[in-house]
């Protein structure tokens, strides 16, 4: 697949996935593809940890209120650092971000689907730590996006974007 394929063609799936399981060879290359990504002045405050043993995913999953990718049969978690970078600022954010979208393509190009949880994983409840704890991450991390892996039951849906002409322009804001 071309690369802009892959782009225009990725959807956030919500649906049920089939229990085939993801080969382990797949989840490296997702994994590979995540932490080639960009980082802000070379801090790599991203880490990342693929699930694929069905009693931690039960474990992780168990977290979720209200539920979410229940058939997935495979995860990548995503971790950061808060490590100041260039001028005492931190870029882990975007360093992650960056590693959650080369993620995303990876997972599509391999013909899995996934969907980017954050907000259900960094709100007030925190899910994030529950799930940190059951996969031992250390203090001085954050689990800040869970992302399932698999083969979707159906196709997802496609959102209605704005038109290009309302966001974007040449040259100066609302110039076409």
């Amino acid at each position: 697949m071309d690369v802009l394929d892959i782009i225009y063609s990725r959807r956030s799936y919500r649906g049920e996935y089939e229990p085939t399981p993801v080969p382990r060879k797949d989840l490296l290359k997702i994994m590979q593809a995540g932490l080639a990504a960009p980082s802000g002045c070379n801090k790599q405050t991203t880490s990342i940890i693929a699930v694929d043993d069905a009693g931690v995913l039960t474990k992780i999953k168990s977290v979720f209120d209200p539920p979410v990718a229940a058939t997935a049969p495979a995860a990548i978690c995503v971790l950061t650092q808060r490590i100041n970078a260039y001028r005492d600022r931190c870029y882990a954010v975007q360093d992650y971000s960056a590693a959650i979208e080369n993620m995303l393509l990876a997972i599509e190009a391999l013909g899995y689907r996934s969907c980017w949880y954050e907000g259900h994983i960094t709100d007030t409840d925190n899910i994030g730590g529950k799930m940190a704890e059951i996969l031992g991450v250390p203090d001085g991390y954050e689990l800040v996006c869970f992302l399932p892996v698999g083969k979707a039951v159906s196709e997802p849906s496609i959102p209605k974007k704005k038109d290009f002409e309302e966001r974007a322009w040449f040259n100066g804001f609302h110039k076409i």
